[in-house]
């Protein structure tokens, strides 16, 4: 088969003289010429009258001070220069030391450690999962329990150390799983059981008996042992197919029904446009570019589940919301991912069953066998499908998949690529938004809905899909939000 969208930078002072004052001609007197003859006798004087006296004007403008050649004695002694070096020295430390503690203050304080979603909010890296929401959406609590791996182990998130531990089976009920289980956003509880501990370096997770109400992360506490196992935990019964992996060729071929029990036909005004996941009674998971612009509408949508044949539509659905992911990007296809939450639940049979959603931990790996299912057109430019096909694709790396001659670099964290680099077999036009799956531990694991290529099964040109690992925080919270 060959659904998607077509897979597509100073001078001298002035001179003057002061004299102090001028003598006056009229005032001189001239010493007597006559001879003293007589020592003892002194002629008697004439009687002066006191010179007159003036003071200079002069300008004090033009004045300049008297210099004072007198050298004074020397203040900067090596001593007081040292001092002050000193004083300096420690001015500039204690600023120093000042500075630092407000930067500080402010990294830890007032820094965006953690992101709420889109609403621009932060949140202190120990505040989240601490069982108190902080952010305006509740993001800090969305996502603080999980399963892990293919034996769905219950692990929960430590802010402290920013690191996920299994929850010990001591003092674990069913009260606890069906309450987890809320809190993750199912509407069904199956069962808790326990596996053997592993060893764990940074320890497990205990009950705090005596704290009864509140979401798991605000009743545990760290131990260092753990002899009583850790818990599973089943939300939800999923994953089951009637298909045997080993009676299939490798290509496209029709499908059985019941061997792909979670596809969906999408159709918007009764015609198909995309395929989906059931992955819940009450949740399609698809592309986001399958619901974007005109289409991001719920009224003209329907869901047809239980059917391989289009023409047969079997069990009709309507939709409630569309549920874009606010970071989906139209050109790139970058968080490639929507959910439609359906008007009333979905009631299962053998022929239709929910996909699991991947666990974190899950062990996918280079050259894996998976399926990808749809109506899409069996070769470039065709039409749709009548029929549901089906084809086996390994999974390839992201190395390989962002060569220059692949897609050079355009494969992100939240694509996956699967198909063969020899290019004949794909998924295509119209199967956008279907499943990409594959079977680990008896189960069938969703791994990535169908997003984009360029052209269909061409060389170099595989398969890119939307990596379901990735969404899990995002899935779960709308999940949590939506009902």
């Amino acid at each position: 088969m060959a659904g998607r969208d077509y897979r597509w930078k100073s001078p001298s002072p002035p001179y003057f003289e002061n004299y102090g004052f001028q003598q006056d001609n009229n005032n001189a007197f001239s010493r007597p010429v006559q001879p003293n003859f007589y020592e003892a006798f002194q002629p008697p004087r004439p009687q002066l009258s006191p010179a007159p006296h003036y003071i200079p004007q002069v300008s004090t403008i033009h004045s300049v001070p008297a210099i004072n050649e007198h050298k004074s004695q020397t203040w900067w002694t090596p001593r007081r220069k040292k001092i002050a070096c000193i004083v300096a020295a420690t001015s500039v430390l204690i600023a120093l030391l000042i500075v630092g503690a407000v930067l500080c203050w402010y990294f830890v304080t007032m820094s965006c450690q953690m992101k709420c979603g889109t609403s621009g909010s932060c949140v202190r890296s120990i505040q989240w999962c601490d069982g108190v929401a902080q952010c305006p959406g509740g993001e800090d609590e969305s996502y603080c329990v999980r399963m892990y791996g293919p034996d769905f182990q219950l692990q929960a998130y430590i802010p402290a150390t920013s690191s996920w531990l299994s929850v010990c089976n001591e003092n674990w009920g069913d009260s606890q799983g069906r309450s987890v289980c809320q809190d993750m956003g199912y509407s069904t509880y199956v069962k808790s059981s326990s596996v053997s501990a592993t060893s764990a370096t940074e320890g497990y997770l205990k009950l705090n008996t005596s704290v009864v109400n509140g979401k798991l992360q605000s009743r545990i506490y760290k131990s260092s042992f753990c002899t009583s196992g850790v818990v599973t935990l089943r939300c939800i019964e999923c994953g089951s197919s009637t298909k045997n992996v080993e009676n299939r060729i490798v290509g496209g071929s029709q499908a059985s029904l019941g061997d792909w029990p979670w596809q969906v036909s999408l159709q918007y005004n009764e015609r198909h446009v995309c395929g989906g996941s059931i992955i819940t009674s009450n949740y399609i998971l698809t592309a986001a570019h399958c619901v974007e612009g005109a289409y991001s509408s719920p009224y003209a949508w329907t869901v047809y589940v239980g059917s391989i044949s289009r023409s047969t539509a079997g069990i009709r659905y309507y939709v409630k919301s569309v549920i874009g992911h606010q970071k989906y990007d139209t050109k790139t296809k970058n968080n490639d991912v929507a959910l439609m939450r359906l008007k009333i639940s979905i009631l299962f049979s053998s022929t239709v069953q929910p996909v699991c959603l991947p666990n974190a931990g899950m062990p996918w790996a280079s050259g894996q066998s998976c399926w990808t299912s749809g109506w899409g057109a069996t070769y470039e430019g065709g039409t749709s499908s009548n029929v549901l096909n089906a084809a086996m694709v390994p999974l390839i790396d992201a190395d390989t998949c962002n060569r220059p001659a692949v897609y050079n670099g355009a494969v992100t964290s939240t694509m996956i690529c699967a198909g063969y680099l020899r290019g004949g077999i794909d998924s295509c036009q119209g199967d956008s938004g279907g499943p990409l799956v594959t079977k680990t531990n008896s189960l069938w694991w969703l791994v990535g809905d169908t997003s984009w290529g360029t052209g269909c099964a061409n060389v170099n040109k595989p398969g890119v899909y939307g990596n379901i690992t990735e969404f899990l925080p995002w899935i779960f919270l709308q999940m949590q939000t939506y009902g």
